[in-house]
This record gives structure tokens, sequence and C-alpha cells, in this order.
């Protein structure tokens, strides 16, 4: 399989290439770790939110109010943690279950044979990083469009380019296949990746909500496009 593209720093260097089927396990191991790191960062941004700071600040004081304890008060707090905690997960969770029975199930099949593709950035023998992209079905009128899907690359190797490298790849794909736009889908919680993308000229075309969950935390998804010089 021929190598996309080739980087050296003086930490590591790494190669991008086609995924193979004996890829799999890595490439879903790095999936589900990179979309797990998201949940810390949502715990956080629910605290932020008034509702949950009434939430914290009205649950106790109504216990006070009905069983005169502050140690039932305290609890109060722990179990509302708790809950907030499990809220993070959720969201996150459901969203590894789905892709792991869907695209992320036969990732051949998902992408290389549905006319996209799949890439792996390697190092040292070892898969590090992740991206893949499919047509989009339903285009614009008189667009072409390529989706990027699961950019994600080892927290040991970042900021060594490797993000910039998938995506430039996902780009020059897209381009060689005629495709006039590339876009995707992030969270306004994923503030890496969506700089990233700003910073390499994607622009903002669309605001939507993933869920409803989503509409009630306030984490809306926003929707990047990347117009294409034609070849």
């Amino acid at each position: 399989m021929p190598r996309l593209e080739t980087q050296k720093s003086p930490m590591a260097s790494y190669h991008i290439r086609q995924y193979q089927d004996s890829d799999q396990k890595s490439v879903l191991d790095l999936f589900v770790r990179g979309s797990e790191e998201y949940i810390p960062t949502t715990f956080r941004h629910l605290l932020t939110l008034p509702r949950t700071l009434l939430l914290l600040l009205g649950v106790p004081l109504a216990v006070v109010l009905m069983s005169v304890s502050w140690l039932l008060a305290a609890m109060s707090i722990f179990f509302v943690l708790l809950l907030l905690t499990l809220l993070a997960r959720h969201p996150w969770k459901e969203y590894v279950a789905k892709c792991l029975h869907t695209d992320m199930a036969d990732i051949t099949q998902s992408y290389l044979n549905a006319r996209g593709s799949f890439w792996v950035a390697e190092s040292v023998g070892e898969v590090v990083g992740i991206v893949g992209c499919l047509p989009v079905k339903d285009p614009p009128l008189g667009r072409k469009q390529m989706e990027l899907f699961h950019l994600s690359v080892s927290s040991q190797y970042r900021g060594q380019g490797i993000a910039k490298a998938l995506v430039r790849t996902v780009l020059q794909f897209a381009r060689g296949q005629g495709y006039s736009d590339v876009v995707l889908g992030t969270s306004v919680l994923q503030k890496g990746a969506m700089a990233l993308y700003l910073s390499m000229g994607f622009r903002r075309t669309g605001r939507y909500f993933f869920s409803m969950f989503w509409k009630l935390v306030d984490n809306p998804t926003i929707h990047l496009t990347y117009s294409l010089p034609s070849a």
C-alpha cells in the first residue's frame, strides 16, 4: 500500500496509509478513547449551566427545609453530581455504541467499498491517528460533497501535525475524486478540533443539535465546509 504522507519530528516520525483489516483493533481502541475523552469536558460544561447551578443550590435547600438535616443536604449534592456524571457519560457512550454497530463495525465495507476511504497514521508500527470520509448522499444542488468522519489522534502524539496531515489527506483525496467540498460536523465542546478545522480554512455553514439531550444542555453541532479549488 503506498504511503500517502510521511513526516518526521524530533519526537517521532509517522506516515499515513490506507486502512487495512489488520488495523481494526487498534483503530477501534483509538476511536473509543478519543470519543470518551470528551466525557470530563461535558461534565464541566454541565456545571456551568444556570439550570445546573440552580439544581445544586435548590435541592440541598429543599432538603434542609424539609428535613432540617445538613447531612442529608450534603448527600443530596453528592447525588446531583453523580447524576451529572451519568448524564455526561451517556451521549458519548451511546455514540460509540452506535458507531461500533454501524460504520465502524466493518470499515472496509463502510468506507473503502462505498466510494470513500479510511486512513491511519502509523508511528513505529503503532496506529496513532485515524480519519475516514464518505460521499454526502444528498448534497446541495450543484455541489458534490465528501464528509469527513472520526478524526482522532492518540494523546501522546498530539502537537506534531498528525491531525492536520490526516485532514489534508482527506482534502487531497476529495479533490482528486472531483468533489467540490469537504464537510463535517463537530461539537462546540470539541474546542481543539474546531480550532484545527478553522485554521485550515473550513468555515462555519450551519448549526444544529445532534439530539434532544444536546439541545437541553446547549451543546450544538457546528457544520463546517471546506470549498475545494477545481482540479
